[in-house]
């Protein structure tokens, strides 16, 4: 910051001062910090500049000056504008579908920061808070994602930080349809399911649970889905297979039928699987 005095040749002696400390006055240095240095003395101009101004340097300055005649004095109020910048915020968190949050971002700057808090979502429209905490009840999952807090003033960018909100919710199978496979040909049963955590998946044919370990039969797991595959369908490989998907919120399980389709067949058996809420059941073993 540069603070400037006019002077005129009826001027005999001058000065600056920080309310009544001072600072300058004429070359010789009164202040003992090293930020404030003398920039100008001449007949016209008296002006000194405070380096690395920080929020402690805010307010007045008076440059006093003895004419001939009389003293003056010319008073200037410094203010410090600070570009915002966020001091706190919440960290990243997991919660079950239903319940509540509370997200809090503080942030400091001169003038003081405006808060705005959004979810960067393709379906969200606008600022969901205008204020330093967001407030989210029965948050659902199509609420998880990335949430943006932004602090800004008139002084600089705004300062923006983000925080993740997982939204945890029990499996939800959204895609198991029955399939039609010829006798001796390759056959393939899938299972989709939606879930946070992921969910871990088991097949079973009446009772039995179908693993790895089945010769015939190779299951196939990932994260949204598993996979049956039969390379070569047999007679005893048609009838009612089950899905289950299971994590930590429960579970759900579906129907799935892999049946004979032949040249014959006018009407194949087609069409999505029935898809059961199996929370409340037992886990098959």
């Amino acid at each position: 910051a540069i603070l400037r005095c006019t002077v005129d040749n009826s001027v005999t002696r001058v000065a600056w001062l920080n309310r009544s400390t001072i600072l300058y006055t004429g070359k010789d240095k009164w202040s003992i910090d090293s930020r404030v240095v003398l920039l100008s003395n001449t007949r016209t101009l008296y002006s000194i500049e405070i380096q690395n101004v920080d929020v402690f340097d805010e307010g007045p300055y008076t440059c006093s000056v003895q004419t001939n005649n009389e003293p003056k004095t010319s008073k200037v109020h410094l203010i410090v504008q600070v570009p915002p910048r966020i001091i706190e915020i919440s960290s990243n968190i997991a919660v079950n579908e239903g319940n509540n949050i509370s997200l809090t971002c503080r942030a400091e700057g001169r003038p003081e920061p405006t808060i705005n808090w959004r979810h960067l979502s393709p379906k969200a429209e606008g600022y969901m808070s205008e204020d330093e905490y967001l407030e989210i009840t029965g948050i659902t999952r199509e609420q998880s994602g990335q949430y943006e807090c932004s602090a800004s003033n008139e002084v600089a960018a705004p300062d923006i930080r983000t925080v993740k909100v997982t939204v945890n919710y029990p499996p939800y199978i959204s895609d198991a349809k029955n399939t039609g496979v010829t006798l001796g040909q390759k056959g393939i049963l899938q299972c989709n399911a939606s879930a946070v955590p992921s969910a871990a998946f088991y097949w079973y044919k009446e009772d039995k649970r179908l693993t790895e370990e089945h010769k015939r039969v190779r299951v196939e797991t990932k994260d949204t889905f598993s996979r049956l595959t039969f390379f070569n369908v047999s007679e005893q490989d048609y009838g009612n297979y089950t899905c289950v998907a299971i994590n930590t919120m429960g579970r759900t399980n579906a129907s799935v039928i892999l049946y004979e389709e032949t040249t014959a067949a006018l009407t194949p058996l087609k069409g999505p699987g029935a898809v059961h809420d199996g929370n409340k059941a037992s886990e098959m073993a």
